[in-house]
């Protein structure tokens, strides 16, 4: 786990070192190994593979979302925990992300955990659901039915927040 400090640092830090300078067992055996497994999986999220000696601040914010993708995914998991990967971006930028996390998954065989605000990036995402409400699941099961037939009322009115249907006032939503 990071605290603020880490990401300070990290963002003093070449992209490519983030990674490349801990000695993880799964990032090679040397620094030759390390950054060609870094230039992979930048390759791998559209970014170029040149681009691990640059700093943070000198992308943009697409760039950046990869690049956390890229430092994830460099690790080989096949779980991967996404807390709102979209949320600072614009709509043409989040489809590029989902798309991007979509073919990883592919191609991976990664599973996620997606953790969003956002239904419509959720929608797009995620097989099954899980709503929570002030820290308790309110409900869960395939996401196809719930977006379909959500059953609780939390859930009813985050959907029609989130889709532009009639929100009816209630006590989980007012209008």
């Amino acid at each position: 786990m990071q605290d603020d400090r880490d990401i300070e640092l990290a963002a003093l830090e070449a992209v490519g070192g983030v990674h490349g300078d801990m000695g993880h067992p799964q990032l090679g055996e040397g620094r030759a190994d390390r950054r060609r497994l870094v230039a992979k999986a930048l390759e791998e999220v559209g970014l170029d593979p040149e681009s691990q000696d640059r700093y943070p601040h000198e992308f943009s914010g697409g760039q950046r979302q990869r690049i956390s993708i890229a430092r994830a995914i460099v690790l080989e998991p096949s779980f991967v925990v996404l807390d709102e990967p979209t949320s600072a971006l614009d709509m043409s930028v989040q489809a590029q992300i989902v798309d991007l996390l979509r073919d990883l998954q592919a191609r991976r065989g990664l599973a996620y955990m997606f953790i969003s605000h956002d239904l419509r990036v959720v929608r797009a995402l995620s097989d099954q659901l899980v709503v929570m409400r002030e820290g308790q699941v309110v409900e869960h099961g395939l996401a196809q039915e719930i977006f379909a037939r959500p059953q609780h009322p939390y859930t009813r009115a985050l959907m029609a927040a989130a889709f532009d249907i009639e929100a009816i006032e209630t006590e989980y939503v007012a209008t």
